[in-house]
C-alpha cells in the first residue's frame, strides 16, 4: 500500500509482500510478510511463506485484489534507457532488482513488475526492495491496447476473424483456445467490461443477450440431444475482458490438466449465468464469496456421482462411465 502502487485498501501492508527476482534463472520469489492473504496463481501463499513466481504467474497482493505480473528481458546490449524510450516501459536496472546467491548477475538482463489491466489503468509498482518507477502519463486506453500478456489474450482473439464462430453487434464467440470439453465456447462483449467486478445493474440487458447467444450455440450444436451444457462465469477469472462459458459437460479434453482445471468448472467457483443475471436485477452488482479461491484447492470430485478421485488421468478414466453411449 502506498503512492508507488496506488493501492489504498487498508487491508494491504504497506509492507504486504517481499519480492527477490533471480534474473539468471527466470523467476522471483514471493514471501507473504502481512497476515491477509497474498496469492500467486489464485493459490494463497501464506504469512512467512515463500513460492517462486514465473512469467506468466499472476501475484494478487491481498485478497485476490491488484494482479502484477513480472516479466524478464534481454536488452541485447542496448541500455535500459534506449529500452525505455522504445518501449514506454520502465525497467530495473539488475543492480536493483535482481539479487542471486548462486551466480553473477547478467548486467543486460532486467526485470519489471506490470499490474494487470483489469481497472482500465496500468502502473507500476514498487515492492519491498525491488524498486520500479511507475508508468507516467501512461493512459488507460494504451493500458488497454497493451496484448502481450497472456492474460489480454482474449482482447485479441476476440478480433480475429478466424477464432469467431459468431457475432452480432453485442456480443463475439469464439472457441476457447485451450477447451475442457468437446465444446467449450467464450461470449464476450465487444464493450470493454475488464469482469464480472465491472458490471452493473447497466449491463443486466448486455448479460440477458449474452445468455441467449448462448443458447443459441447450444442450440446449433450436433451433439445437444446427446450432452448437457451449462452457461457461467468463473467468479475471480484468469482473463481479462468480461466472458460468459458454454461448455459440454463430458470434459472429455486434453487440456483439462489439473485440480484447478477442474475445480474451476465443477465447483460453486463456476457462477451460472441465470443465477448472475439474478444477482445483478436484484442486488445490482455481482457478489463473490469471500475465500471462493479456496474451491480450487478442494479434492477431485466427479460432477455427476460425486466420487472422489486421486489424480486427473483416474478422473479421465472415471468421467468416461458417464459419456453418453
Amino acid at each position: 500500500r502506498g503512492p508507488e502502487t496506488g493501492i489504498t485498501d487498508k487491508k494491504c501492508s504497506r509492507q504486504q509482500v517481499q519480492l527477490k527476482a533471480d534474473c539468471n534463472k527466470g523467476y522471483v520469489t514471493v514471501k507473504q510478510v502481512w497476515v491477509n492473504p497474498s496469492s500467486v496463481d489464485l493459490v494463497n501463499i501464506g504469512k512467512d511463506e515463500v513460492v517462486k513466481m514465473k512469467p506468466g504467474q499472476v501475484l494478487h497482493i491481498v485478497n485476490n485484489l491488484y494482479p502484477y505480473t513480472v516479466q524478464f528481458a534481454e536488452e541485447s546490449g542496448k541500455t535500459v534507457t534506449e529500452v525505455e524510450e522504445k518501449t514506454g516501459t520502465h525497467k530495473m536496472p539488475h543492480e536493483d532488482s535482481c539479487e542471486n546467491d548462486d551466480a553473477e548477475l547478467v548486467p543486460r538482463k532486467t526485470m519489471k513488475m506490470e499490474v494487470m489491466d483489469t481497472q482500465g489503468s496500468s502502473a507500476n509498482p514498487k515492492l519491498s526492495t525491488t524498486s520500479v518507477s511507475p508508468h507516467e502519463g501512461t493512459s488507460s486506453k494504451k493500458a488497454n491496447e497493451h496484448l502481450g500478456h497472456w492474460s489480454q489474450g482474449l482482447k485479441s482473439s476476440m478480433q480475429d476473424p478466424k477464432l469467431q464462430v459468431y457475432k452480432d453487434e453485442k456480443t463475439v464467440v469464439i472457441k476457447d483456445k485451450y477447451p475442457k470439453a468437446r465444446y467449450h465456447w467464450l461470449i464476450l462483449p465487444w464493450d470493454p467490461i475488464s469482469s464480472l467486478k465491472s458490471v452493473t445493474r447497466d449491463h443486466l440487458e448486455l448479460l440477458e443477450h449474452m445468455h441467449a447467444v448462448g443458447q443459441k450455440m447450444i442450440e446449433q450444436c450436433p451433439a445437444r440431444e446427446s450432452l448437457e451444457f451449462r452457461l457461467g462465469y468463473h467468479a475471480i477469472p484468469s482473463m481479462s475482458q468480461l466472458h460468459l462459458h458454454v461448455i459440454s459437460q463430458d470434459f472429455d479434453s486434453v487440456a483439462l490438466k489439473t485440480k484447478k482445471h477442474w475445480n474451476s468448472f465443477t465447483t460453486d467457483y463456476f457462477l451460472n449465468s441465470q443465477d448472475v443475471i439474478e444477482m445483478v436485477r436484484s442486488k445490482g452488482k455481482v457478489m463473490v464469496k469471500d475465500h471462493v479461491s479456496e474451491l480450487l484447492k478442494l479434492p477431485l470430485r466427479c460432477h455427476r456421482c460425486k466420487q472422489q478421485l486421486s489424480t486427473i488421468p483416474q478422473l479421465k478414466e472415471h468421467l468416461r462411465k458417464h459419456w453418453p453411449k
